[in-house]
């Protein structure tokens, strides 16, 4: 094994430094730059990471969930109802998760637009009347019996493999606009429409990030990642300006403790500013939040976070950041050993992976923290949610697939 992984590594360093049509922060990829990681089966520390996210998670889900069947909203629930329902999506996440692995990447890469159309059917499949299910004022869910599927969160996977897999084709036209950009910006458009439709502009502002990301990533100019930035930013602003609910959220989120918002839209924020600054630096111990008992809503979905600072302080909350950093970090540079080794599908799957996490998680703290205007999206493996952990635990998956297959090969086999 060590002489097969030193003609490998003779076979990296003689290869002259040959640039592949990739980046990071701005410089291009070379053979050369790949540090060798171990080559024993897949990268633990990861799993252990996401492990402990998980776990912490459950833990969290069952104590901000404590006090909910007291609510009449809820019915007559057993004080374990949500942990149940947590534990069952995470035992089929798990057996997901096992399935994707199976999948070799290059499976992935063939039936790439094959999964864009099937995410495309059920976006539009959840907006029929009498098929989607309606959960306040959103059509959001499509029923399956043991569980609410949500088709956002398989768009975001969706998105992510398709828009890999159109880089690699469109490699010789990267530079070109209407032959390598506007395509996939139509792509994109149509899934916005019929998120926007649902309405999920949190899940939109997610994929549009994936997609964008992966562009620059997969060696789209900056004039034109720059121009499609702009072009998003005034969608998204005037999405806000002709929407009286969103343009309201803005206002409350700019003075949440005003009288006319702490009531109203600024009160979900109000409450989770509350609970973060009740925790203080250590915390007011795990099980002892008072925001979670009825005063803050989602305090099991969207705010689990302020229930977290609020139990376990701020030194609870920057342990968190530090996982999910580390976490991100992780997934990138599995992602830049995969485009070392000339899989840039693989690799930009990887850091469209990132991205998903990286930036979901830092849309949802930001709006915990009062740092950003107020929008329904998870913390990625901790809230409660059964399509999202479900989601989140296969795109894992499929980047320690990613992993495996980036060893196996340093090993001198075939991916």
């Amino acid at each position: 094994m060590a002489q097969r992984l030193g003609d490998w590594w003779a076979g990296l360093s003689s290869a002259g430094g040959d640039g592949l049509p990739v980046r990071a922060g701005g410089m291009e990829y070379r053979r050369t730059a790949s540090t060798p990681a171990s080559v024993l089966g897949f990268d633990q520390a990861l799993v252990w990471v996401v492990v402990a996210l998980l776990a912490w998670g459950t833990v969290m889900v069952y104590s901000a969930s404590i006090a909910l069947p007291d609510n009449p909203r809820f019915g007559k629930i057993a004080p374990t109802h949500f942990l149940v329902r947590h534990i069952f999506a995470l035992v089929m996440a798990f057996v997901a998760a096992l399935l994707a692995f199976q999948v070799p990447m290059a499976l992935w890469e063939r039936h790439a637009r094959g999964l864009f159309l099937l995410s495309l059917f059920l976006l539009i499949l959840v907006l029929v009347p009498h098929v989607g299910t309606v959960v306040n004022g959103a059509r959001r869910w499509l029923s399956l019996g043991v569980m609410n599927f949500q088709p956002s969160e398989l768009a975001k996977f969706a998105v992510l493999i398709y828009a890999a897999d159109y880089m690699v084709r469109k490699m010789e036209v990267k530079e070109r606009f209407f032959r390598a950009v506007l395509p996939m910006g139509a792509a994109v458009a149509v899934v916005g429409a019929l998120l926007l439709a649902e309405p999920d502009m949190g899940a939109f502002m997610v994929i549009a990030v994936i997609a964008m990301g992966i562009l620059f990533l997969g060696g789209v100019n900056a004039r034109m990642f720059f121009l499609i930035a702009f072009i998003l930013v005034l969608a998204f602003a005037a999405m806000v300006w002709f929407s009286d609910w969103r343009r309201e959220r803005i206002f409350a989120y700019l003075d949440p403790w005003s009288e006319k918002h702490a009531l109203g839209k600024g009160y979900q924020l109000s409450h989770s500013l509350i609970a973060i600054g009740r925790g203080e630096v250590f915390g007011v111990g795990l099980g002892g939040s008072v925001e979670k008992l009825h005063w803050l809503p989602e305090a099991h979905t969207d705010f689990l976070l302020a229930v977290i600072g609020e139990e376990f302080g701020l030194v609870g909350v920057i342990a968190l950041i530090v996982l999910f950093f580390w976490m991100v970090r992780r997934i990138m540079h599995i992602g830049r050993q995969a485009i070392a080794l000339d899989r840039v599908f693989a690799g930009l799957v990887a850091q469209g992976v990132a991205m998903w996490m990286g930036f979901q998680a830092f849309i949802n703290m930001g709006v915990n923290l009062g740092a950003l205007p107020t929008k329904g999206l998870t913390l990625p493996l901790m809230s409660f949610g059964g399509s999202a952990i479900l989601m989140n635990l296969v795109a894992i998956a499929v980047v320690l697939r990613v992993d495996y297959e980036n060893k196996l090969l340093m090993r001198g086999g075939h991916a």
